[in-house]
């Protein structure tokens, strides 16, 4: 009940901009939507590579034209949407040599395309993937020196860090709590769940501390979290990947089956 009224009240615009006094005043990074530019500023350098995972929808490829104006050289831009018209129009003023790649990052070939790039940028994904640490492995894979990553989170859990909802199949009753009013549409929590619609669905409500372990079990380290009630936005670097499953040989798995085999007959009944 009391997580309930947190949330209710953080989605009123007195209760975020009184969160948001409190952030600054404790000392805390406060990011916003605004500061994407900045970030993509401060962390390009010249002649570096840049992709934005997710450059289409409601931007038109503006990071990646940005980035190309701060020093970016070889500038990649993907999305499983199409370019739209304004995309195509900002090109030509521009007379940019952004790249643009219809793909879905989760597909080899796509990663291939992309190849290892310094900075990687993605903003509003992670939480319409059904797989978020598969997404953040796979741009692991690309990142050579910085991730920039934005999405949309839920206010932390008290007393059950990690926490996360799930939403497709929740009842519109269950939804409501996370309908956020200044957005007009979000697929899967305004309306049911439309699996026609894909990625467009809302499929994870994460907590903070849920996407700093999900990113770190991926491979990242944060060195800055930018913090909103109902978003986060972290600069990351590669680093060591703690997690990777080996898949064994048929001979060595052949021995291991052998081995939990034996083992499980000389237990006692």
């Amino acid at each position: 009940m009391m997580y309930k009224l947190k949330v209710k009240f953080l989605k009123t615009t007195y209760g975020s901009l009184l969160w948001r006094k409190w952030k600054v005043w404790r000392g805390e990074h406060v990011g916003s939507y605004h500061r994407l530019p900045e970030f993509i500023r401060n962390n390009v350098f010249p002649g570096a590579s840049f992709v934005d995972i997710g450059c289409m929808w409601g931007v038109n490829g503006d990071h990646v034209f940005f980035a190309e104006e701060c020093g970016a050289t070889e500038v990649k831009g993907v999305d499983v949407f199409g370019p739209t018209p304004e995309f195509e129009a900002k090109k030509r003023e521009r007379n940019s040599k952004v790249e643009f790649i219809l793909g879905d990052v989760g597909n080899r070939n796509t990663l291939a395309r992309i190849g290892m790039v310094d900075i990687v940028f993605c903003a509003g994904v992670l939480y319409h993937h059904p797989s978020p640490f598969d997404l953040l492995v796979a741009l692991r894979s690309i990142c050579k020196t910085k991730l920039i990553l934005r999405t949309s989170a839920i206010p932390e859990m008290d007393g059950l860090p990690n926490g996360a909802i799930y939403y497709p199949m929740l009842q519109s009753k269950d939804r409501e709590l996370w309908r956020l009013k200044s957005l007009k549409k979000q697929v899967g929590i305004s309306d049911a769940f439309e699996p026609d619609q894909g990625y467009g669905n809302w499929f994870w409500g994460l907590t903070p501390s849920c996407i700093k372990s999900l990113l770190e079990t991926a491979g990242f380290a944060i060195e800055y979290n930018f913090k909103e009630p109902f978003a986060q936005t972290y600069i990351c670097k590669p680093v060591t990947i703690p997690f990777e499953h080996h898949l064994p040989s048929e001979m060595e798995a052949k021995e291991l089956a052998s081995y939990i085999s034996s083992n499980q007959l000389a237990q006692p009944a």
